[in-house]
């Protein structure tokens, strides 16, 4: 994808709506190259990579406001790459934190399914009754 293309061709490519596209361009994830005389936008290589690079991003679960942030960075080749590290370090901790809540989540849920039979009327089931219950 040497050339310029559409908002609909770079959507067809990379597998993503063209809302998606205008919402990067909005919060400033990437930008068209140029506009045509009908205002069309038109992008080349460079949106491509940056595209690739925010799907690489999430896949590892930065946010949008993180892949922002990590994109300046790269746009700052003098910047020191602690920063980038320090980024990484913290996404590291809240996916710590987000494991530890789901250990939690699937030990209490766990619990409360080993105390159903699983059969019989719902008004005596013990997982509606402890999320219904005003203690919990």
């Amino acid at each position: 994808m040497d050339k310029l293309v559409t908002i609909g061709a770079l959507a067809r490519t990379e597998q993503l709506a063209p809302e998606t596209l205008r919402y990067y361009e909005r919060v400033g994830l990437i930008e068209p190259a140029r506009r045509t005389a009908s205002n069309y936008r038109l992008y080349g290589p460079e949106a491509r990579r940056r595209l690739r690079f925010i799907r690489r991003a999430q896949a590892l679960g930065f946010s949008l406001a993180e892949i922002g942030e990590l994109l300046s960075l790269h746009a700052r080749p003098e910047a020191d790459m602690g920063e980038v590290k320090a980024l990484a370090d913290e996404k590291i901790a809240d996916i710590e934190r987000k494991i530890r809540d789901l250990e939690r989540m699937k030990a209490g849920l766990e619990g409360l399914a080993e105390q159903c039979p699983g059969h019989g009327s719902t008004a005596e089931c013990p997982i509606l009754g402890a999320l219904l219950s005003e203690d919990a």
